[in-house]
């Protein structure tokens, strides 16, 4: 399989635990609503999920509520932050992205649920090092282009910051379209 295929072809009603910040919808949606999924070529970017910041996907099939305490146990430690996106680019393979900020701080709340989960590896063991960031045209639907566009629109306009007090579940619908099922607050030890 090549590193930058899409594992599932198929809507699988798999989880997955994003740090979703619907607030940038307004911000991005010039560029995801014109950018599809390989997997889900029917619908735009923006229309099977709000702008996020992957944590974790594929999560466990059926999490149970054990699980979610598990979850809540790895960022009960993480303080609530702000978030701002300043900067964007691209991966080899095309695809390009904002760089959520501040990056150690998000990279550090992925590994805190990646070592809670090792027998969930991230993008189903396709990317065992994860790079944080927040999609914005899926690979050869604009690449190079779209990264300045974007560069632009951030120098010019850039998005408010969120504040990151929780992180989200999400389910994959039959329809390839995903549901917010739950989620966990951020720093309940702090």
């Amino acid at each position: 399989m090549s590193r930058f295929a899409d594992p599932w072809p198929e809507p699988t009603g798999r989880t997955a635990i994003p740090i979703a910040v619907p607030e940038l919808a307004a911000f991005t949606d010039r560029w995801r609503s014109a950018s599809y999924s390989p997997a889900r070529p029917e619908l735009p970017l923006s229309a099977l999920v709000p702008p996020h910041v992957t944590v974790l996907v594929p999560w466990l099939q059926d999490p149970s509520p054990e699980d979610v305490l598990r979850l809540t146990e790895a960022v009960a430690d993480v303080a609530p932050f702000d978030l701002s996106f300043n900067s964007a680019g691209q991966f080899e393979n095309g695809t390009s992205w904002l760089l959520p900020e501040p990056y150690d701080e998000v990279l550090a709340l992925v590994n805190a649920v990646l070592f809670a989960f090792p027998e969930c590896p991230p993008y189903g063991g396709e990317h065992l090092e994860p790079h944080p960031h927040l999609t914005i045209a899926m690979s050869g639907q604009g690449g190079p282009a779209v990264v300045a566009a974007a560069e632009e629109a951030l120098a010019m306009s850039p998005p408010p910051a969120v504040r990151l007090d929780d992180l989200t579940i999400w389910r994959e619908g039959d329809d390839g379209i995903w549901q917010l099922t739950g989620s966990v607050p951020l720093g309940a030890r702090v």
